[in-house]
């Protein structure tokens, strides 16, 4: 395979000084831009906890710090998500920056063990989940080019590339992925998860440009992500893809009724691993609880990967080189 993809410069290396203060620089820009789009569309920024139950935790509970919280086992937070929603039907529109703490394994191009997450929650559906990931990405995208052209030519990126992040982006289903890799002799099958060579594969099919990979299967994806009415097999969920570093974005609608949300929680892999690691469902009471008291209209929600759109506006091959202090299993500060 041709490609700019394979023609880039490998930068996983130790940055030069110039290039790290580049890189600092960069990374400002695009916060700004974020938060700039957050304001412009009245957003609330709310200031989550960063030492949890599990309810701070993401659907692979195998990956959380723990915590000996006076006597207590708490966790490092890897998401804010279940604390906007509580949020959401009064203040309607959210929003936060959190750390993301993973204790993932290896220490690779891919992951990172601290990241910031940028995370938003709403009333609305779909359609303006997607409309409000295009938003913040290309408002970022667009603060660091307007600001950092200098920086960015460092790194070899020009208005070409940056172009690719305009609004509106490509959309695929999961299932029309599934089709496609099989039809390139990938052994994968309906109800796998989606990997990173595996997007390589999907990105090269829609020109290396963004693009959404949509409604996911039911058991894969986080127990609140709302279930679609016409296929109940898959939820209303959508990954943004970006070039370069496959995953930036995950969002969906959010089920908001507590009936299901108890069910989809009993049934879901994540407590399946909490109880296995000692936990207890009872973590998840409060948030239940609000449900169980409130009505809820539809809300949908999403986090950024800050450093995944770093990556992929820079064309990194490697996650590490896209923020000064990387923090993974062999490296510490």
């Amino acid at each position: 395979m041709q490609s700019n993809l394979i023609e880039t410069k490998d930068r996983h290396k130790i940055l030069s000084l110039p290039e790290m203060q580049a890189l600092a620089r960069i990374e400002s820009s695009l916060m700004k831009g974020a938060r700039e789009f957050c304001g412009n569309q009245d957003f609330v920024e709310i200031m989550v906890p960063h030492m949890t139950k599990a309810t701070g935790s993401c659907e692979n509970f195998m990956t959380v710090f723990d915590l000996d919280y006076f006597g207590k086992r708490i966790y490092l937070s890897q998401t804010g998500q279940l604390y906007l929603e509580v949020l959401t039907p009064f203040l309607k529109k959210v929003w936060c920056v959190i750390h993301s703490f993973r204790a993932e394994p290896s220490a690779d191009e891919r992951h990172l063990t601290e990241f910031p997450l940028i995370e938003l929650e709403f009333e609305g559906d779909f359609e303006q989940l997607t409309k409000h990931i295009e938003g913040v990405v290309s408002s970022m995208i667009r603060k660091a080019s307007e600001e950092r052209k200098s920086e960015l030519e460092m790194f070899g990126i020009d208005d070409i590339y940056v172009k690719k992040f305009e609004p509106p982006y490509k959309r695929i289903t999961y299932s029309e992925v599934i089709e496609l890799l099989q039809s390139s002799g990938v052994e994968i099958k309906w109800g796998d998860d989606i990997k990173s060579v595996h997007e390589r594969i999907v990105s090269e099919h829609m020109n290396f440009e963004p693009f959404f990979l949509t409604h996911w299967p039911t058991p894969i994806k986080f127990f609140d992500m709302r279930t679609n009415e016409e296929d109940p097999n898959v939820v209303n969920s959508c990954d943004l893809i970006l070039p370069f570093s496959g995953e930036a974005v995950g969002g969906a609608e959010r089920e908001h009724t507590y009936e299901k949300l108890k069910e989809k929680l009993e049934k879901s892999m994540m407590l399946k691993l909490l109880v296995e690691r000692g936990g207890d469902v009872k973590d998840f009471e409060w948030f239940l609880d609000f449900y169980k008291n409130h009505s809820v209209n539809l809300h949908s929600g999403f986090g950024v990967g800050f450093n995944r759109v770093t990556q992929s506006l820079l064309k990194l091959t490697d996650i590490r080189a896209s923020t000064v202090f990387p923090l993974n299993r062999e490296s510490v500060f």
